[in-house]
């Protein structure tokens, strides 16, 4: 936490007046005095026009992104599971029948690809970078070096790979990538502790900030693991702290928030959980952890972000003792008793301004549902009114049934590209709010929950 320190000359605070122990007693107002300061706040990426229209690509109406982003390790899993050997060649095979299935692109608008993806050729010696974009599919890229344990906390994780990212941003980016996803992970049954959550938010915004330097639009995507036998109400507890404070580490690192992807996990029970949710629920909890988190767009407030990033520069260098949930506006923000209700009031709508301003484009991870409960949560909330594009970043969702079909054998390719096309359009239709789930196969309603997931 900042220290007052950091704002001497504009703050003085009578530290005898904050908390200690059990009981407190908050600051009278004549103990805080607030004198303009000059911010001097970073201006945006040069890259700004060409991030904002790439997150529009992105999201364009009824196409989503393929998640073929496994490493190297796991996709040798999913090759075993038909009975292939972890080779290069396996790998270059089965991709190359991913990227080129015939009409891919009316249904797929970009494809995260991992680093050996991003600079691999097809079988027939066609860079696949080129492939995606004769379909008019835009290239991303995995940035993320994977999940490490996380010291002093309660056996959870954190992602690693912001060392050395500006050199690989800046790489891809000339190799032909366009946006970048870095995935970390938050954990129900282990808390989550707060050093985990703070983590996972500060390392999702500084490798925003890092990719939009380079000219990627970040996806931010802290992954609410399904893990667990919580319920619903709970994910949707946990899940609101979470985007609470990945939005408020976005902000304090300047992140131009036009040029980003969100990607949440859908507000699920977990998967060991007794008590299922319907479509229905999902589609409610999840609409409404966006709308208290996400509100809707506000036209004309771009004067807001420069206040945003002043009245959280001064929250957080007072010595502040306590933090609380303003149910009002159900946006997480640092109590201070010396601010009158109304003046707290005022800041929790330009926070919900600046953030309702800058990000119109959702896309959700499957994270181990069934490829049919995948798109049947997808079309209930796009059948619900909401302001925000809503689509798909699925990765075994799509492709579960194609790898089965496809086994590794020659003969196979057109009928698994047949089963991946199939499976995308399904998801095309969802996010139009038109899927009906007629004529879907018994394996594609199949679960594909795996405990402790990892890619």
């Amino acid at each position: 936490m900042a220290s007052a320190s950091l704002l001497k000359s504009s703050l003085v605070v009578n530290k005898s007046e904050w908390v200690k122990g059990p009981s407190f007693r908050q600051p009278c107002v004549s103990h805080v005095r607030c004198q303009p300061t000059p911010f001097t706040v970073k201006a945006v990426s040069s890259y700004a026009e060409e991030l904002i229209k790439t997150a529009k690509t992105v999201a364009s109406p009824g196409r989503g992104i393929l998640a073929m982003d496994e490493s190297n390790a796991t996709c040798g899993k999913r090759l075993a599971s038909i009975g292939l050997e972890n080779t290069e060649a396996n790998r270059q095979a089965y991709r190359t029948l991913l990227v080129s299935a015939p009409g891919l692109g009316q249904y797929i608008s970009g494809a995260i690809l991992f680093e050996e993806t991003l600079y691999q050729s097809t079988v027939d010696g066609k860079k696949i970078v080129d492939v995606l974009v004769e379909q008019g599919i835009i290239p991303g890229i995995k940035v993320d070096k994977g999940l490490v344990p996380l010291a002093g906390s309660n056996d959870e994780s954190w992602c690693q790979g912001l060392d050395g990212l500006a050199s690989r941003t800046a790489a891809y980016y000339q190799q032909g990538a366009r946006f970048a996803k870095w995935r970390t992970v938050v954990s129900i049954p282990n808390g989550p502790s707060a050093l985990a959550v703070k983590e996972a938010a500060w390392g999702l915004a500084r490798y925003a900030a890092i990719s939009q330097e380079s000219g990627l639009s970040p996806i931010v995507e802290p992954e609410i693991l399904l893990d667990g036998e919580h319920g619903i109400e709970r994910t949707f507890e946990v899940a609101q702290k979470v985007w609470a404070e990945v939005f408020f580490y976005l902000a304090e690192n300047n992140v131009l928030f036009e040029g980003i992807l969100l990607k949440p996990s859908m507000v699920t029970p977990g998967a060991e959980c007794k008590e299922r949710a319907t479509p229905q629920q999902v589609a409610d909890y999840t609409l409404k952890l966006l709308k208290r988190r996400i509100p809707p767009a506000v036209p004309g407030i771009m004067a807001s972000v420069f206040y945003n990033h002043l009245m959280n520069t001064i929250l957080r260098a007072i010595q502040i003792t306590y933090r609380s949930f303003y149910q009002n506006s159900n946006i997480y923000i640092y109590g201070i008793g010396s601010l009158s209700q109304h003046t707290i009031n005022r800041i929790v709508v330009q926070r919900d301004l600046c953030v309702s301003r800058m990000s119109p484009h959702h896309v959700f991870l499957s994270g181990g549902q069934s490829e049919v409960e995948a798109t049947q949560n997808l079309n209930a909330m796009n059948q619900a009114p909401n302001p925000w594009h809503i689509s798909f970043s699925y990765a075994r969702a799509l492709q579960n049934t194609c790898l089965k079909t496809w086994g590794g054998r020659p003969e196979n390719v057109k009928a698994a590209q047949d089963a991946l096309l199939t499976r995308a359009k399904a998801n095309s239709i969802a996010q139009l709010g038109k899927y009906s789930g007629e004529g879907e196969s018994a394996e594609a309603k199949e679960g594909m929950f795996v405990k402790g997931y990892v890619y």
